[in-house]
């Protein structure tokens, strides 16, 4: 999907025009049932399922091969560690967590960290300059990953919000510049 011309060279004003810090209503009521997870130090496999149909519900049907135990001693692998490495390692090793569905699960439990990366924030940030690899915003890998977080981190720290405020203005401003549809979705 193409983007029209963005009329702005500077990330950080083009997120002052798009600057979102309100979570939508179904998003805010999962991040808060899942601070139990957070706080118990991983989620069951209800939970897993329930952030999966709130990213992706295209990918359920792997995420349900997962066994309880299988997701519960991967979610408290990646919970317990400091290392995003680990953590992002330990999400992908369950079925169906790709690397957008695993920055899903750590942005749901921690929303001040952690943002989607999906393809639209990732298209508006190449088209931006700000990352130049993976023009078509797909086939992410763990060091796709950890760029999009610096970014989005710096510019949470920068602009005084969290980093899935960040991540839902870019979707945003991804959506004011498309051309055509990508998919249909309801919102970041």
């Amino acid at each position: 999907m193409a983007l029209k011309n963005i009329p702005y060279t500077n990330l950080r004003v083009l997120l002052t025009k798009y600057l979102s810090t309100e979570e939508d209503d179904e998003t805010a009521a999962l991040i808060r049932e899942l601070q139990a997870a957070r706080a118990r130090g991983y989620l069951t496999r209800n939970e897993l399922e329930k952030v999966c149909r709130w990213k992706s519900a295209r990918a359920i049907h792997l995420i349900k091969k997962n066994s309880i135990a299988r997701s519960r001693t991967a979610t408290r692998r990646a919970l317990a560690t400091r290392s995003e490495r680990r953590r992002f390692e330990a999400l992908t090793t369950l079925n169906g967590i790709s690397v957008p569905m695993a920055s899903a699960i750590l942005t749901l439990l921690d929303p001040r960290r952690y943002g989607v990366l999906d393809i639209r924030v990732w298209k508006l940030l190449y088209a931006m300059g700000a990352v130049t690899k993976k023009p078509s915003g797909v086939g992410f890998d763990f060091d796709n990953w950890y760029q999009f977080l610096m970014i989005i981190r710096y510019l949470a720290k920068n602009l005084h919000v969290d980093a899935r405020d960040i991540e839902r203005s870019l979707f945003l401003a991804h959506r004011a510049y498309q051309v055509g549809t990508l998919y249909r979705t309801r919102g970041p």
